[in-house]
């Protein structure tokens, strides 16, 4: 049995250049309340129980609402949402070793949920289609996203399965390792989209997907934004195996680190000569853009026919976890791509945001708030 996830509308915030959020248009729909404080958010915070009358009529509202004729059209994120479990150790265990851990916690995550609380904390509309189970870690995602600002509407509880979780090695460097369980994001999918979503996707500026729910679904989702004419960022971080062709080919910026990128082309990436090479690769395969997450190096867009754009990283003051911070990087760019930024300036705002991120441990607690961001931008 599944159940719809209920909704408050974040703030009507389109104005990059804003540092205060407006009033918000809300509508009525029947859910529960209570707030409380998170150490790295605003006390915005919302965690809820409830049950939608019309959950298609209130998506339809909440956008149609939100948008006046000089505004963008909101982010919308297809993925997957975790409960991280992080463990913090010296060092990885050997084969057949125990070690033991300084600390454990268990915070929200997941690609698809990390992308959409970055899109909701950088004030833009943001809207996660997604599923959960019918547990505890449920309502730990379901509050951070809230708290983020995040319409959740089309999130979907599943009692089939359970939610998503992972295990985090974080080591002393910030440098981590993960073991991921999909539970709800790899199964219990409807066959079809269902109109509701269908509505939501189509009138996105951008869609933003992960590899971390099945690539049937990525493809419905694609196929809906291409024939909207609405933009598709992949994020090819998640499974390990191959692309399908059709999902590349409906995808307008794919966007892999190093090491996922010499997986899905089988070429070395060790070099910017041979990253330059694997991203020709992409091409070829249909992809037009190629935006790669390059770490300490930064990252690079790869644009077919034209010279490559290099954004450095901005360095951070201290490096905690770097859990994070590709989704950041990924969501932020898909931010300034919807507000009209150039790919140079989308690159930067996304660097600026990634750098305040890997200075947070955890990955949703780690999203950066806007007025950071743009504070980080100013001071350079």
């Amino acid at each position: 049995m599944e159940g719809l996830i209920g909704t408050i509308s974040p703030p009507q915030q389109w104005d990059p250049t804003r540092s205060t959020r407006p009033h918000t248009t809300r509508i009525s729909i029947p859910i529960h309340l209570h707030l409380y404080t998170n150490h790295n958010s605003r006390s915005r915070s919302l965690a809820f129980r409830r049950r939608l009358n019309n959950p298609s009529k209130a998506a339809a509202t909440i956008i149609s609402s939100s948008l006046g004729e000089d505004q963008s059209p909101p982010l919308v994120v297809v993925g997957s949402a975790n409960a991280d479990i992080y463990v913090e150790i010296d060092r990885l265990p050997r084969e057949g070793e125990t070690v033991s851990a300084k600390t454990g916690q268990t915070l929200a995550g997941g690609k698809g949920a990390n992308q959409a609380v970055c899109g909701g904390k950088l004030s833009h509309p943001t809207f996660f289609i997604g599923q959960l189970g019918s547990d505890a870690h449920a309502r730990l995602i379901a509050e951070s996203l809230g708290t983020g600002g995040v319409h959740l509407d089309r999130v979907r509880r599943n009692e089939d399965a359970p939610t998503g979780h992972a295990v985090v090695m974080l080591q002393p460097d910030g440098q981590n390792s993960i073991i991921i369980v999909g539970g709800a994001n790899m199964c219990c999918w409807p066959d079809q989209l269902p109109a509701e979503d269908v509505d939501v996707i189509e009138k996105a500026g951008v869609v933003l997907l992960q590899r971390e729910i099945p690539d049937r679904v990525n493809i419905q989702v694609a196929k809906v934004a291409r024939a909207a004419k609405v933009p598709v960022i992949l994020d090819a971080g998640g499974m390990d195996g191959p692309l399908p062709a059709e999902l590349l080919q409906l995808v307008d910026i794919l966007s892999p680190n190093e090491s996922e990128l010499g997986r899905l082309t089988g070429l070395p990436t060790d070099s910017f000569d041979q990253i330059s090479q694997a991203a020709t690769t992409c091409h070829q395969m249909g992809v037009n853009q190629v935006l790669v997450k390059l770490g300490e190096k930064g990252s690079a867009l790869f644009i077919e026919g034209k010279e490559p754009i290099k954004q450095p990283i901005i360095p951070a003051s201290k490096v905690v976890d770097t859990t994070g911070a590709g989704d950041t990087f990924t969501a932020a760019f898909a931010v300034a791509l919807v507000e009209g930024k150039s790919h140079a300036e989308c690159m930067k705002f996304a660097a600026a945001a990634a750098s305040l991120c890997v200075q947070v441990k955890g990955a949703i607690p780690s999203m950066p708030e806007r007025t950071a961001v743009l504070e980080l931008l100013k001071s350079l």
